[in-house]
């Protein structure tokens, strides 16, 4: 199950639901060993290759491809940057703001061929429900009233 709660947008003043992240995230060795009961490999074998991926990836990525996780998506580097008027001012290093890493979930065609699903959201599967106002959540600025980007860039990621 996942958990929401109503936020309110200054700005556009609407309500909607806002998706909340409940407690601490799910650490790599948990994963591990979930991968573990359900393969024929041990937990320190998919630790140790879990462990390799960032780094991998990064240099698959750092020469210039994405980078497919079948039944996962697609990685690959982004840049956030300001621009100039002419070619003349035009300098790499003081017009990017920030380097992140863009997710494409991947995403399938419906049996019936009219949409797709994306991996990671199965909707007849994934049940929501309403925390009341009062929980507390790791969502940054969430307990932040005059916050109304739902969410920032510091802290728990998620």
């Amino acid at each position: 199950m996942a958990f929401y709660k109503k936020a309110f947008n200054k700005k556009e003043k609407v309500y909607y639901p806002h998706a909340i992240v409940q407690g601490k995230p799910v650490e790599t060795e948990t994963i591990a060993k979930d991968l573990a009961k359900i393969s024929t490999v041990s937990n320190s074998d998919v630790q140790a290759v879990l462990g390799d991926l960032a780094g991998v990836m990064h240099a698959r990525m750092a020469a210039g491809k994405s980078v497919h996780i079948k039944g996962l998506g697609y990685f690959r580097y982004s840049i956030n940057s300001k621009g100039v008027k002419t070619l003349e001012e035009f300098d790499f290093q003081k017009q990017v703001q920030a380097i992140r890493v863009e997710f494409i979930p991947e995403r399938e065609k419906s049996n019936s061929g009219n949409h797709y699903t994306r991996a990671l959201v199965d909707s007849d599967e994934l049940e929501w429900i309403e925390l009341s106002p009062d929980t507390k959540d790791s969502t940054p600025g969430a307990d932040d009233p005059d916050n109304d980007s739902g969410g920032g860039d510091e802290g728990n990621p998620l």
